[in-house]
C-alpha cells in the first residue's frame, strides 16, 4: 500500500470517527434535552395531558381565535414531548388535579376551572369579575398589588406552574385579562421554559407577565412584571383580620 493510499483511508476512516462521535454527541444532548423538557411539563413519553378550554363571553360552545392560537401553542409543546393531549370543555373537566398535566387557559369569568384553581391554591389572587365596563374590569389583586389593564397598551396575564407535591403532575395556569394575553403566556412559556426550569425546577411558581401594546405588537411583547409566587399562595387578610392588624 503506497503512502497516499494509506493517508486515504486514514482520512476517511477519521472522518468516519468524527461523525460518529458528533452524532453520539448531539443524539445525547438531544434526549437529555427532551427529558428535562419532559419533567417540566409531567408529560413522559406516551402520557395523557389535558388542555382545558374556556367559551368565550355571550357565545356558547365558540372559544376566542385568540385562545385557539394558544392551544395551538400548548399543541406543539405536548407534541415535542411525545405525548396525547385532549381537549376539554372547562365545565366538563370534573376531576381532580395531580394525576395529568393540565394546561388552564381563561380567567375566572370565562374558565370555572380557572376559578376553581384560583380559589384552592391562589388565595392571594383575586380577579375582579364584573361585567360592567370600567376601568376596575378584569383587575388583578396579588397580595397588596393592585394591577388595573389598559386595552391594547398593558394588559397583563399569570403564568403559573402549580403543583401538589414531588410526585404529582403540575398544572399550568393562563389567566390573562384578555384572550390575547392567555396566547402570549403560552408562547412566552414555549420560548422560556428552560429557562424556568433551571430557576424553579419542578416546583410551582406564579409570574405575573405584562403584554406591551398589543394592538400594534400582538401577543409577542411581554415582560416580567414580578414573580408573585409566595404573595398569591398567601392567604389575603379578610376584614377583621384587617381591623385586627390597624388595632
Amino acid at each position: 500500500m503506497t503512502d497516499d493510499i494509506r493517508n486515504i483511508v486514514l482520512g476517511v476512516l477519521a472522518a468516519g470517527l468524527s461523525a460518529a462521535i458528533g452524532w453520539t454527541a448531539r443524539t445525547y444532548l438531544w434526549r437529555r434535552r427532551l427529558r428535562r423538557k419532559q419533567a417540566f411539563f409531567g408529560m413522559p413519553t406516551a402520557s395523557e395531558c389535558l388542555l382545558v378550554v374556556n367559551r368565550e363571553a355571550g357565545r356558547d360552545g365558540s372559544v376566542h381565535r385568540f385562545d385557539v392560537f394558544a392551544l395551538l401553542e400548548l399543541s406543539a409543546l405536548v407534541k415535542d414531548c411525545g405525548a396525547h393531549g385532549q381537549v376539554v370543555w372547562h365545565d366538563a373537566a370534573r376531576q381532580g388535579f395531580g394525576e395529568r398535566t393540565e394546561f388552564c387557559v381563561g380567567g375566572p369569568v370565562s374558565n370555572r376551572r380557572t376559578a376553581a384553581h384560583l380559589q384552592s391554591m391562589l388565595p392571594g389572587v383575586k380577579v375582579n369579575t364584573d361585567a360592567e365596563p370600567g376601568p376596575e374590569q378584569g383587575a388583578f389583586q396579588i397580595g397588596a398589588e393592585h394591577y388595573r389593564m389598559e386595552p391594547g397598551a398593558a394588559e397583563y396575564v399569570i403564568l403559573a406552574r402549580l403543583t401538589a407535591g414531588q410526585e404529582a403532575r403540575p398544572v399550568f395556569l393562563f389567566c390573562g385579562q384578555r384572550a390575547i394575553t392567555n396566547q402570549a403566556a403560552t408562547r412566552y412559556l414555549a420560548r422560556h421554559h428552560e429557562k424556568l426550569a433551571r430557576k424553579h425546577g419542578g416546583g410551582s411558581f406564579v409570574l405575573l407577565l405584562k403584554v406591551v401594546n398589543s394592538q400594534a405588537y400582538g401577543p409577542d411583547v411581554v415582560e416580567v412584571v414580578a414573580d408573585v409566587t409566595r404573595a398569591a399562595q398567601a392567604a389575603l387578610p379578610g376584614p377583621r383580620a384587617s381591623q385586627r392588624a390597624s388595632a
